[in-house]
């Protein structure tokens, strides 16, 4: 498979090595969204202006997820971050686990919860954490650990770990007050080009009130 976005690197850390799901819905679906934006943004084929997202440049990445993406964005008129990561949710989750089995780093299984209620998992083919989320893993752990700089591509992972309240889980290991401290000042860190930060900006934002403003309702 070609190298993993950071749409397929955050479903991996969403589900455990047995295909355990272990960040629920719709936070998966507006994080794995609001990845597809940074994604854009990093690739320079989008900014946040004036608090809404517009397209630099139409031309294709490449990678088909991204590029569906990038067209409907597209076609429309520039609009809050907030509108792309409700509307690109849809269905992805499932989309991004596709790609993944696709190229051999998951597979699917189904079968029957007391023989009665389906279930679909995606484990590793060999049971063994995918070399993709430990890397992903260990580039997260040095990030949050070092005081150093930290690269755009992890430093947007740690941003959407955190946005979707994930972080608690993947850095499970580590002190929590210092890691959630870490995690605030590379989210605000001048670590990206001006346009790839206010993407982050904006969806961590929009990713934090579209998760916490339903929960608390219910």
């Amino acid at each position: 498979m070609d190298e993993l976005t950071l749409a397929d690197e955050l479903a991996l850390l969403a589900h455990d090595d047995d295909g355990t799901r272990r960040l629920g819905q719709p936070a998966l679906g507006y994080g794995l969204a609001g990845a597809l934006l940074v994604e854009l943004a990093l690739a320079e084929r989008i900014d946040v202006v004036d608090k809404k997202v517009t397209v630099l440049n139409p031309t294709p990445t490449g990678r088909p997820v991204l590029d569906q993406a990038l067209a409907r964005i597209a076609d429309d008129k520039p609009r809050k971050p907030a509108h792309w990561i409700d509307k690109l949710s849809k269905k992805l989750t499932e989309q991004v686990l596709d790609g993944l089995v696709a190229g051999g780093v998951l597979r699917r299984e189904e079968d029957r919860v007391l023989l009665v209620f389906p279930r679909t998992r995606f484990p590793t083919p060999d049971g063994a954490e995918p070399p993709a989320e430990t890397d992903a893993r260990a580039r997260m752990t040095r990030a949050v650990t070092d005081d150093g700089p930290v690269d755009p591509r992890t430093a947007a992972l740690c941003a959407l770990v955190k946005a979707v309240g994930h972080d608690r889980k993947v850095f499970a290991h580590l002190p929590r007050a210092e890691v959630r401290k870490r995690l605030k000042t590379i989210s605000e860190g001048e670590w990206a080009a001006l346009a790839v930060r206010k993407a982050i900006e904006q969806v961590q934002s929009a990713i934090t009130v579209a998760v916490i403003v339903p929960a608390a309702s219910s």
